[in-house]
């Protein structure tokens, strides 16, 4: 699997190339602690499109050391779609990677043929008990994050190996992704982002509730609203494939788009 360099580090990226070079890629940027399987497997190989999705610096595959600012993470993202030779990117974020999504589209517009934000907000607070517990004990307040990212129905057999790739992160790395959520706020900013956008969220979403999302579908210029009814936080894992349809429809409108026969 391909690796951009960004400032001399190492970004992992999983590649999965089959749309048409005219049609913008669809890149999946995972939230704070995440890695690219943070991602269903159905959109991570959507058909007919192409797809990146990436480990973040400090994350999984990647190298370096992850970053404390969300503008230094959408400069990576940068150094990604130059790497893949990616002219325009539907760069679709979760969480944390809703606000670097955010903010690639502040940043490069002309690069972003759209956004997708998933599970976010254009302000992102972090409870104290995060931000303080993940120094005081680590593995206490992953077990606290991951009651809280998923809805109470979820399956152990999702929320077990997502807990388990989160202690596999730096301590530091997590503290310092919670840390550039705590300092994110786009609030006043929202109608420069004219790209197409669509927002999704699960109706028991603890992390980021659901007016958040309604909040980015009323101000956004051109945003489109998908509450995904019973799921939590990981809305994308617990409900793949409402996720993967939303957003396979969403791509059409951003872009030419021709199947790869």
């Amino acid at each position: 699997m391909p690796f951009a360099d960004f400032h001399g580090q190492s970004i992992y990226y999983v590649l999965y190339e089959r749309g048409h070079p005219s049609a913008p890629a669809l890149v999946l940027v995972h939230g704070a602690g995440g890695t690219h399987l943070h991602w269903p497997p159905e959109l991570r190989r959507l058909p007919d499109r192409t797809v990146l999705a990436v480990d973040l610096p400090g994350h999984g595959k990647s190298g370096g050391v992850g970053r404390r600012t969300i503008g230094d993470y959408a400069e990576a993202i940068l150094a990604l779609v130059d790497d893949a030779r990616v002219k325009r990117a539907v760069v679709c974020g979760h969480s944390m990677g809703g606000a670097v999504a955010q903010t690639f589209a502040l940043a490069y517009p002309e690069r972003t043929a759209g956004v997708v934000l998933v599970g976010t907000g254009a302000r992102l607070r972090v409870a104290p008990a995060i931000l303080d517990g993940i120094l005081a004990d680590f593995p206490k307040t992953v077990q606290l994050i991951t009651e809280w990212e998923f809805s109470p129905d979820a399956p152990e057999r999702l929320t077990r190996p997502h807990a388990g790739r989160m202690m596999e992160v730096a301590p530091e790395v997590l503290r310092g992704d919670f840390l550039a959520c705590d300092q994110f706020d786009v609030m006043s900013r929202l109608k420069e982002i004219r790209a197409p956008a669509l927002v999704i969220c699960g109706s028991a979403d603890k992390l980021t509730p659901e007016k958040y999302s309604r909040h980015l579908a009323d101000q956004l210029p051109q945003a489109e609203l998908l509450v995904v009814s019973g799921a939590g936080h990981m809305v994308m894992l617990e409900k793949p494939q409402s996720v993967t349809e939303a957003v396979s429809e969403f791509m059409v409108h951003c872009g030419p788009h021709r199947p790869v026969l």
